[in-house]
């Protein structure tokens, strides 16, 4: 079995060293809130890096789902490396659940959680608010809706990706696997897959072949396995860090409050799975990516 801690920052951090060469290797060769969906419209000329993570919130993805919300600051900080053409890419997460009984059966038991947002925060909280409870895991279904809602844009310089986790075989539901990766392959996206189990179950159960269709990456790995974070001995001084930081936030507009709330909120669920979490999530609001422009 192969087993990979950390799928997610892995993942991410290989691809965010070609953030704005996907398309051009392509030309070369030839990841509850209420029902409300957020989008972040920036208008920018930059290059953007737009990610739509999938998640599985069936029964038995309680370990997913822990280390998606460990996980978060350190994807954020890989992806801020990102360089295209000398420039840095903007960062868009989109949340999408499925598998989840308390879903729509109508709608395939899955539901968007949050439309592309550059909002960290909001992202953050969107991945709290995640619970688990058994369902039907429709793969196809879910990747081809998030081809189809989402605002992926018609930039060549995105690197536009899928990340969809789960531990059932890729092939349950009505929408085939196969035609959503021909939809992903229209729209330029790259649909990455993480099988919760046994490597060569997954590449049975035709996750690696979805990853394949659409030349992405397949990995298997144990959800239920703790995520490791090193400790450092600068870790307090950095928290320290973060305290002043937050004193220099000057809150606007009728969102202000409710923004400066959530960011204290969200400082206090990173701590809640260690101190190096708490860092990760520091070393994230100090870097171009922490967008707050609307109410700060």
């Amino acid at each position: 079995m192969k087993a990979i801690t950390k799928p997610f920052v892995v993942m991410m951090g290989i691809l965010s060293l070609t953030a704005c060469n996907a398309n051009t290797k392509q030309n070369q060769q030839d990841l509850a809130i209420n029902q409300t969906v957020i989008e972040t419209n920036l208008k920018t000329d930059k290059p953007e890096i737009k990610v739509a993570l999938l998640l599985d919130t069936s029964n038995s993805m309680d370990g997913l789902i822990d280390q998606a919300k460990a996980q978060l600051w350190e994807i954020v900080n890989e992806l801020s490396y990102a360089k295209c053409e000398e420039q840095n890419p903007n960062l868009k997460i989109a949340l999408y659940e499925y598998g989840n009984d308390n879903l729509n059966a109508d709608e395939g038991y899955l539901r968007q959680v949050l439309a592309f947002s550059d909002d960290l925060d909001e992202i953050s909280k969107s991945l709290f608010s995640l619970t688990t409870k058994g369902g039907n895991e429709y793969c196809g279904k879910v990747v081809k809706t998030a081809l189809d809602q989402l605002n992926w844009g018609d930039k060549q310089d995105d690197l536009k990706l899928i990340f969809i986790a789960g531990n059932e075989p890729y092939t349950q539901g009505t929408v085939s696997y196969k035609e959503a990766s021909k939809l992903a392959h229209q729209k330029d996206v790259t649909v990455n897959t993480i099988f919760c189990g046994d490597y060569n179950q997954g590449i049975s159960g035709f996750w690696k072949d979805g990853a394949d269709l659409t030349h992405g990456d397949y990995i298997a790995i144990n959800q239920n396995k703790a995520t490791v974070h090193i400790a450092s001995p600068y870790d307090d001084k950095i928290l320290e860090l973060n305290e002043k930081l937050n004193k220099t936030y000057v809150a606007y507009g009728y969102l202000g409050r409710q923004k400066m709330e959530m960011q204290a909120e969200q400082d206090l669920n990173a701590m809640s799975y260690n101190k190096a979490n708490a860092v990760s999530r520091t070393v994230s609001k100090s870097s171009r990516l922490y967008m707050n422009s609307s109410w700060d």
